[in-house]
This record gives structure tokens, C-alpha cells and sequence, in this order.
């Protein structure tokens, strides 16, 4: 199988973690992809026609892309147990909450990259950084219970979530008023796992 993978991607962290979990690192190649919405020529467009990664090409079908899909089918082929039935929902719900920390905080990144300095509204990412103290509240006042429990997808994503905020936000002090989130990340981020996925640019 080959990944197109970058190490600044959180999406991308998330399939690393999994493929680390799982025992599954040494069945992908991976293959380093660069860009962005104005700048797709570096990206897999032609297995993935939204030009994003991660996307895993596979021997057996088409290419998988969103990094949702492709940790449940890796998981599912490595048995891995990260998306347990008895707590589904949770898991997927959590995952969604974490992937949409990681929306929210490219948009913002995007902004001051992408957009030339006279286009770009700073309302507009201080809205999406409240999507993100929003979810990162929820997280501490009702997830806490779900965090500390089993390994499961939903954790490596908050974890991989948390982690990106650390790497592109480092000014917006996540941890602020939110102690318990703040120590359970300090000790889920000591896993081989994502201390090996730490993101670069």
C-alpha cells in the first residue's frame, strides 16, 4: 500500500499513530505530498480527484481519502479494536469533535498563508477559533471519563488534535483553564506511538 502522508498534517498523524498501534508501519510506503487549495500540483489528485491527503492507494481497490476512512479500514484489516462496537458512537463522535479542532485550526493557518495580507479577516479566524475552545470545553467538562479509558481512535485523535494545536497555534495557550485535558495529554503524548509522529514542518 502506498500513503501519501505529510508530517505537519494532524490528518496525517492520526493514520501514522494507527499504522504504529496496529503493527501495520512496515505494509505502507509512504510518500511525501505537499500543497495547498491554490497550490494542488504536489497532491495525489489523481487517486484522490479533492487533491488531499491522507489518501491510501491500496493493491486490492480504489484509493481511500479522509483520514476517517482510512483509519477504520486499516483497522479493520489490522484487527487493531481502536473503533470497539459496545462504544461506536462515542468513539466516531469523539474522532468527529478532534477532526473538527484540526479543521478549524488549518482554516486559521490558511488564512495567514494563503490569502494575500489586504484579503485576509481577522473576525473570521477568531470565529474559528472559538469552534475550537468550544470543542476543546466539551472535551474537558464532559470526555474526560472516555479519555482516560481504553485506547480507542477517538483518543489518538484528540491526542493528535491537541498535539497540532502545540505545532501551528503555540499563542493560543489551549491549555488555559483546562487542566485535566492538559494532564491527560502530557501522558498520552509519552506513547511510542506519538512520540514518534511528533509533526515538523
Amino acid at each position: 500500500m502506498q500513503l501519501f502522508d505529510n508530517p505537519a498534517s494532524p490528518f496525517c498523524r492520526k493514520v501514522q499513530v494507527l499504522l504504529r498501534e496496529t503493527g501495520q508501519l512496515d505494509e505502507v510506503e509512504t510518500t511525501y505530498a505537499v500543497g495547498h487549495p491554490l497550490a494542488p500540483d504536489r497532491m495525489p489528485l489523481a487517486e484522490n480527484p479533492l487533491g488531499k491527503i491522507p489518501c491510501l492507494v491500496r493493491d486490492d481497490g480504489p484509493a481511500l481519502y479522509d483520514s476517517r476512512v482510512i483509519c477504520r479500514y486499516l483497522d479493520a484489516r489490522g484487527e487493531g479494536g481502536l473503533y470497539p462496537e459496545g462504544r461506536i458512537w462515542e468513539v466516531l463522535t469523539l474522532e468527529a469533535t478532534a477532526d473538527g479542532i484540526m479543521d478549524a485550526a488549518v482554516l486559521m493557518i490558511y488564512e495567514g498563508r494563503s490569502r494575500p495580507e489586504a484579503l485576509r479577516y481577522p473576525a473570521w479566524v477568531d470565529a474559528q477559533w472559538d469552534k475550537i475552545a468550544r470543542a476543546l470545553d466539551a472535551l474537558e467538562s464532559r470526555w474526560m471519563g472516555h479519555l482516560a479509558g481504553r485506547l480507542d481512535m477517538g483518543q489518538i485523535a484528540v491526542g493528535c488534535a491537541l498535539g497540532y494545536l502545540d505545532f501551528r497555534l503555540p499563542d493560543r495557550d489551549w491549555r488555559k483553564g483546562r487542566t485535566a485535558l492538559a494532564e491527560w495529554f502530557e501522558a498520552f503524548g509519552q506513547r511510542d506511538s506519538m512520540a514518534a509522529t511528533v509533526p515538523s514542518a
